[in-house]
């Protein structure tokens, strides 16, 4: 059984569909999906209606979150499976962070424009065509004008890694913990150790992530050196958590695959028996 628990489509930063990313899960050979667009659960409908037999869908989402608790802040995202999408705190908590988004987004075209490039917001709004607005809308405009190739080129320092970015508002992650156990979810650090995307959080604060209810940690992850996944599965046996392995595809927004990375059904099998939101589909 192949099993690849985090996948964006449209509904935040992917390039596909919910409807054509079960399609690509399935023609990938998949057997098990996570659906776990940033900050929003409106991929789920459209997913599940387009879902080919054969195919079982897991609900999620990837939360914005940050510890301010190190001389700097760190941004974090932390994945959250199964929980009930009509919990009153948690749909507040992700609708206030989605604006959040967008406001910043729009704030960056306007460094953009001040800096002589002509993106508009309009364009921005139409690549995100309804979901979550982020950095990769704003790069498809840069990359449509010639000034950069790639995606990941687009976040280098010169251009949205720094320059032209703005703070993004995101849940402090012990509150978005409390959130997700307590709307029935199974909380699971994404790519902790993904060092190549700037700081990350020492294990003293997955420790107490632990104690506060963190079920697992995404060690098999394409941002990860093998020895980076050597100490996270060591770390979750240290803790008693499960470790995930996924692709984290967004679509032709990175380089990398559906099933690049997989899950084992056991840990499947334990997120799923420790949730009480929702069930998976299929």
């Amino acid at each position: 059984m192949r099993i690849d628990l985090h996948a964006h489509s449209t509904a935040s930063d992917g390039t596909s569909t919910p409807a054509e990313l079960v399609a690509e899960a399935a023609a990938a050979g998949l057997d098990v999906l996570g659906v776990t667009d940033h900050d929003t659960t409106s991929g789920w409908a459209p997913a599940a209606a387009a879902r080919p037999a054969g195919l079982t869908l897991v609900p999620g989402a990837e939360l914005s979150c940050r510890w301010p608790g190190g001389p700097f802040p760190i941004s974090l995202h932390l994945l959250a499976y199964l929980f009930d999408p009509t919990d009153p705190e948690l749909a507040s908590e992700l609708a206030r962070v989605r604006t959040a988004r967008e406001t910043r987004a729009e704030g960056m075209v306007g460094l953009l424009n001040a800096g002589g490039i002509d993106v508009t917001w309009d364009e921005v709004l139409q690549d995100a065509a309804g979901g979550t607005v982020g950095r990769p809308h704003l790069a498809q405009a840069l990359i449509r004008r010639g000034l950069v190739t790639t995606v990941s080129e687009a976040f280098e320092p010169q251009w949205l890694g720094r320059r032209y970015r703005l703070p993004k508002e995101d849940l402090d992650v012990f509150a978005a913990l409390r959130l997700v156990v307590a709307a029935g979810g199974v909380p699971v650090f994404a790519h902790p150790r993904a060092s190549k995307r700037g700081p990350v959080v020492p294990d003293s604060l997955i420790v107490e992530m632990a104690a506060a209810g963190l079920f697992g940690l995404e060690a098999d992850h394409t941002d990860h050196t093998p020895q980076e996944q050597a100490e996270i599965h060591a770390l979750a046996d240290r803790l008693g958590l499960v470790t995930t392995g996924s692709s984290d595809y967004h679509g032709t927004n990175k380089t990398v695959r559906l099933g690049a990375r997989t899950t084992t059904p056991e840990t499947l099998d334990q997120i799923t028996k420790a949730a009480h939101g929702t069930t998976p589909i299929g």
